[in-house]
């Protein structure tokens, strides 16, 4: 029972990550229907702008500033890069046909990488990260089963992010905005709403809660790496999806059952198909499940088809 908790754990921490990228992947596809194929790169270059930010600060820094500002720091560099991704990549295809825009995000998403293994010192390998929050000290939970502290920090302000974003759409003048130009950028424009700053903050927002899952994920696992955007971002746009892409709730579900079906399925799946090697695979199997059955996702889509 403990080994069947423990796993439960680790799937809700996995599924933190994927949640909050998800809601990137969410906001934009709601506003705009575009796939942001990059949007994996915003996470990994958040946490090298963190790591950067670090790198920066005097020795000895306190944790309680060094923090703070390594997300200030990534969250600036993700932020920076979404906007001009977005003025310069996806405003110029606005009106193109949908394969147009879905292949720049690929190809931007392949250029930000290689970028950063380029350019950025000794990116070829991973690079270390400062553990500033111990992952030896654990928290029980019940039994036998504990959560690390940087587990725990990634489930905490995944859930605040998720609320807070929840929050501003639902409650803020600009988030009304977003709303009426999800659902209609037409009238929304003749209603006096500018609509490329709404699909603008759209971005700013998705590349604010990437950052911050950049930051954690280094602080989980110790180190960050140029390919690591790439097949999470593909994972959190399965989330996105699994929970009904356009449902800032729905990216949240789907985060969190991605995760957990990730992690019971290695360890409980019939061989020979348990084990690490087959968690990847395990995913993509759900989301093909899901989208036979129940194609709207789990929550259903609630951005309405446009032309």
């Amino acid at each position: 029972m403990d080994l069947f908790l423990q796993q439960l754990v680790n799937g809700v921490v996995l599924g933190a990550t994927y949640g909050l990228i998800a809601l990137g992947y969410t906001m934009v596809y709601g506003i705009v229907q575009l796939i942001n194929f990059a949007h994996g790169e915003i996470f990994m270059l958040g946490g090298f702008g963190a790591l950067t930010t670090y790198l920066t600060l005097p020795a000895g820094t306190p944790t309680a500033v060094a923090l703070p500002m390594m997300l200030m720091g990534g969250m600036f560099v993700s932020v920076t890069v979404a906007v001009l991704m977005e003025r310069f990549a996806y405003r110029p295809l606005r009106g193109a046909p949908r394969l147009a825009p879905l292949i720049t995000a690929l190809g931007v998403s392949i250029a930000l990488q290689e970028i950063v293994r380029n350019f950025y010192p000794n990116a070829k390998t991973a690079r270390v990260f400062p553990q500033l929050v111990d992952p030896q000290q654990r928290f029980t939970i019940v039994g036998d089963v504990s959560i690390s502290a940087p587990n725990l920090l990634t489930v905490v302000v995944a859930v605040v992010g998720m609320v807070a974003l929840s929050s501003f759409v639902r409650r803020s003048r600009t988030g009304r905005a977003m709303q009426a130009t999800a659902q209609d950028p037409d009238t929304a424009r003749l209603m006096g709403i500018n609509t490329d700053r709404i699909i603008v903050t759209a971005f700013v927002l998705g590349a604010s809660l990437a950052a911050l899952a950049g930051l954690a994920h280094g602080l989980r696992f110790g180190q960050v790496d140029f390919r690591m955007g790439f097949l999470i971002g593909i994972k959190a746009f399965t989330a996105a999806v699994l929970g009904g892409i356009g449902n800032i709730s729905g990216a949240v579900l789907g985060g969190f059952t991605l995760g957990l079906v990730e992690v019971m399925a290695t360890q409980y799946a019939p061989e020979p198909f348990a084990g690490g090697a087959w968690k990847d695979a395990w995913a993509f199997v759900v989301l093909i499940i899901v989208l036979v059955f129940r194609p709207t996702g789990l929550l259903g889509e609630r951005v309405s088809a446009r032309a």
